[in-house]
């Protein structure tokens, strides 16, 4: 395996690490806070929308170079 191929994996890995950790310090601090129903769902919606930002721009980007 090649240094490159095993930067991207790695990488790859590790922020997909940092989203579910995120996804548990947001289910945290909503259970904390007593947030209810639709205040975890907004929280976590904000969450998602910052992940499928990151998952586009990599889809595009790969599009782009021909995957």
């Amino acid at each position: 395996m090649s240094p490159e191929k095993f930067e991207e994996l790695m990488m790859t890995a590790m922020i997909a690490g940092l989203v579910a950790f995120m996804a548990f310090i947001v289910w945290d601090l909503a259970k904390k806070s007593k947030a209810g129903r639709f205040g975890t769902m907004i929280l976590f919606l904000a969450l998602g929308l910052g992940v499928l930002g990151f998952v586009i721009k990599t889809l595009v980007i790969g599009g782009l170079e021909g995957f």
